[in-house]
């Protein structure tokens, strides 16, 4: 009971405190409760938690930071016996508050990314310096992030999130490969302190400098773990170029090999995102705690970049699968009021190279055959020249079923996006081929690359624009 807490407040400082007030946010999976507890002089935060362990971890650590001088909340009191203590009050602005109250509809302030480049140069101090004088002893439920711990968040979102979510996986053979993804990720150096929820709730800010809360799940573990979890902190939807910004500021601070940190470093996002949906699983399907529910499309998008940008050392069919699986699911992307950024992606081709695949998308999208138009290509002026090209274009555009095909194409492809914007699908892929994938389809690729641009500007949609198979002319 919050009393507790009260007498604790006057037993340290000689003062009765006014009734403590419930601060625990709808958010938390927590079962610590939290207050805040004042009197005239002072304002404070009180802790209540019945587990022992847990409660140890967290103030043993503070203390050691605090001592390291990392921006950790100062502890004033604890009865360690009755699980309370007290702490230093950091105010109600999280990271995460701070970004969405900031950005509105649109990306992050400039004063938001401020503090992100300040949490992310301060992550190495955790990891690298205070963590070598750490009293790992203290780690709860273990000392570290090992294959054991591994697997338990693997199951953890094979059961609480694949089944309550119904998508199928043949046991076995995830089983299989869960086994060859945790000896990939067992072989990364793995002898630094792993913060374990280093996510952008548990980052206070206070005059715009940053400040470190809930690190008592800490303990040995590799440092690619905590990049992946605040920059693929699943709501807050970073933009993807800045979290690559933000990665190449935490490996030019930690002076690690960043080669051999871009080894591993995919194979750690998928793994603590497939933790976060466990929790999702966990917490809103099986408890109906809805609020949960609402991260899963932006996790569903995370997922989706990775297919198509990620490439990891090992073969994982079964698991790739299953993410594919959850990536085609309309129903994944309805939850809460997402409202995800898509992007369209616009290539040309040469038929005699064969025609694309959609291998890391979700599948949905269009590939137009142009070889029945007018060919600029049969024509010696337009040999050395593309479909970007003034002299194409207007040969192009002298033709009436040029038009006409181009009118039908964009017409498609506009209902197409705007059908996914509202079902929160975040990728579309449009091909155009030819003959040789230098006249015709380089220019109704351009020309539909600009079309979208212009109509759907104001959507946050993104285009990105590449002729697979356009000749380079010096």
């Amino acid at each position: 009971m919050p009393q507790r807490l009260e007498a604790l407040f006057e037993k340290t400082w000689g003062e009765r405190p006014a009734p403590a007030v419930a601060l625990n946010p709808e958010g938390s999976g927590s079962a610590r409760k939290l207050f805040r507890l004042s009197s005239k002089k002072r304002v404070v935060i009180g802790a209540l938690n019945a587990d022992k362990q847990e409660n140890r971890a967290f103030l043993g650590f503070s203390r050691h930071f605090r001592a390291q001088g990392m921006s950790v909340p100062e502890i004033y009191a604890a009865d360690e016996e009755h699980g309370a203590y007290l702490e230093e009050d950091l105010g109600d602005e999280t990271l995460f508050s701070k970004l969405v109250a900031e950005r509105g509809t649109g990306d992050p302030s400039a004063a938001t990314v401020k503090v992100y480049e300040k949490v992310m140069a301060a992550l190495p101090r955790f990891q690298l310096a205070a963590g070598k004088t750490l009293d790992y002893s203290l780690c709860y439920p273990r000392a570290s992030f090992d294959e054991q711990s591994m697997r338990w968040d693997l199951n953890y979102f094979k059961y609480y999130f694949l089944r309550l979510a119904k998508i199928g996986f043949d046991e076995q053979a995830l089983e299989d490969d869960f086994d060859r993804f945790t000896k990939y990720l067992l072989a990364a150096p793995r002898t630094y302190f792993l913060y374990r929820d280093f996510q952008s709730r548990n980052v206070m800010v206070r005059g715009d400098e940053p400040w470190f809360i809930d690190y008592q799940g800490g303990r040995k573990g590799a440092l690619q773990y905590d990049v992946a979890s605040l920059l693929f902190d699943a709501k807050a939807d970073l933009p993807f170029a800045l979290r690559d910004d933000l990665l190449a500021l935490y490996l030019s601070e930690a002076k690690v090999d960043s080669a051999e940190f871009r080894k591993f470093y995919p194979g750690f996002v998928f793994i603590r995102i497939m933790q976060a949906m466990g929790t999702y699983g966990l917490r809103g399907f099986y408890e109906r705690k809805s609020h949960f529910l609402a991260s899963i499309p932006y996790a569903i998008r995370n997922i989706e970049h990775l297919l198509r940008t990620a490439e990891l050392p090992v073969e994982l069919p079964a698991l790739m699968e299953v993410f594919r699986k959850m990536v085609a699911s309309s129903n994944l992307r309805r939850f809460g009021a997402a409202s995800l950024k898509m992007t369209v992606r616009i290539q040309s081709f040469s038929f005699k190279n064969g025609a694309p695949t959609d291998d890391k998308g979700h599948g949905g999208g269009f590939v137009f055959d142009c070889r029945f138009l007018p060919n600029p290509g049969r024509f010696l002026e337009y040999k050395e020249s593309t479909g970007r090209d003034r002299d194409v274009i207007e040969f192009l555009e002298k033709e009436a079923s040029v038009g006409r095909f181009f009118e039908r194409v964009a017409g498609l492809v506009d209902d197409a996006v705007e059908d996914y914007q509202k079902r929160n699908f975040t990728d579309l892929m449009v091909s155009f081929g030819c003959t040789g994938g230098q006249h015709r389809s380089v220019y109704f690729a351009e020309r539909l690359a600009a079309h979208l641009a212009a109509r759907f500007k104001n959507s946050g949609l993104t285009v990105d624009l590449d002729h697979r198979d356009m000749p380079k002319f010096e």
